[in-house]
């Protein structure tokens, strides 16, 4: 096991430059997850950390000892792909025990280590078998025990589950977490899907455009999000957001939608007039008397829960309650929002206020 530091690392194609000065700290023993959408860099930085891509800058350590110019297969490290990468013609017992052939360990070795592995991946009765007679999540569990027979400093994950159906996603997840909390191994973890990152992390990185937006675990991106990406990508479903200004009415502050919408605010340093970014998260809007109204535009039951989605002007308002609410398209409820729950944001800068 092993630190790891990523030290205002740069990373350029020719003229491009992709990756701007990212720095990340992972305690030893750590479950860290780089999250953000398509091209935010977080596979590149994956690889760079692999040794299989070039760093243009900055500096990468495993432990005690930079590893910029150090090949990946003396890093320490051991990687899980999207694509399983299992070889089609060796059985389960030989995929796991490649590694160790090719590092030319002793034959005991090698079968205790793949038991091993097998017994903690519940995959002892499969040794036998080809990956072809396996299924989906069988087949990553195998590339997980091809990993784990390395024993490594660290663990790399490259969105090992984006080819699953959503039932066995959340099967592997669980998987996943437990495997870590039992070798107590530090992880990198990449992925696009925020659900993920929060139910498996002890601290989350999130990614857009090469740079870092925020570092924290997932409680705390979920509750003091820095700006509006991040409030918006942390959360399922995402956070509501309307855009309009402060006001005051009848000696109170409140906040006026451009479509003229009249919401409660939270205490706040805004002042009169100035422009910002309404946010509130869906499981914070509680339906009832008192509240504002809107016309309901869709319903979402899903039996624990009920999402309604409500227009007012061109304010679109989205709440996702517990009750089994009776409502119809075109009908108007009352949404009330609690003050307290309501985040304001910059209007330019997107920078939580």
């Amino acid at each position: 096991m092993a630190n790891v530091t990523i030290d205002n690392v740069i990373k350029s194609y020719g003229a491009t430059q992709v990756m701007h000065g990212v720095s990340v700290d992972i305690v030893d023993g750590e479950f860290v997850v780089l999250v953000g959408p398509s091209g935010c860099g977080k596979s590149t930085l994956l690889r760079m950390l692999a040794g299989l891509e070039e760093i243009s800058g900055g500096t990468i350590s495993i432990g005690d000892r930079v590893v910029n110019d150090v090949l990946p297969k003396e890093r320490d490290i051991a990687m899980v792909f999207q694509s399983y990468a299992l070889y089609p013609h060796k059985t389960v017992y030989d995929n796991i025990s490649f590694p160790l052939l090719m590092a030319k360990r002793s034959k005991a070795e090698i079968e205790e280590k793949v038991t091993n592995a097998a017994e903690i991946l519940d995959l002892t009765k499969y040794l036998k078998r080809y990956p072809k007679e396996l299924s989906g999540g069988q087949r990553q569990r195998v590339a997980m025990g091809r990993a784990i027979v390395r024993d490594p400093q660290v663990f790399l994950f490259d969105e090992p589950l984006s080819n699953l159906d959503a039932k066995l996603r959340v099967t592997m997840r669980i998987e996943i977490k437990e495997l870590h909390q039992r070798l107590g191994t530090t992880i990198v973890y990449v992925t696009h899907d925020q659900v993920e990152a929060m139910t498996m992390a002890d601290k989350i990185v999130v990614m857009r455009d090469g740079r870092v937006e925020q570092i924290g675990s997932p409680l705390d991106l979920y509750d003091n999000p820095v700006n509006t990406f991040v409030a918006g990508f942390i959360g399922s479903p995402s956070m509501n957001f309307v855009h309009g200004k402060i006001a005051s009415e009848g000696g109170s502050r409140i906040f006026v939608s451009d479509s003229g919408l009249k919401l409660p605010l939270p205490q706040t340093a805004a002042e009169d007039g100035q422009e910002v970014t309404y946010g509130v998260r869906p499981e914070f809007v509680q339906v009832g008397d008192g509240g504002v109204e809107m016309e309901v535009v869709a319903v979402e039951p899903t039996g624990s829960e009920t999402q309604i989605f409500a227009r007012s002007g061109k304010d679109l308002i989205d709440a996702l309650v517990k009750d089994r609410i009776n409502a119809r398209p075109g009908s108007k409820l009352g949404f009330v929002i609690n003050p307290d729950d309501v985040h304001l944001f910059d209007r330019k800068t997107g920078q939580h206020i």
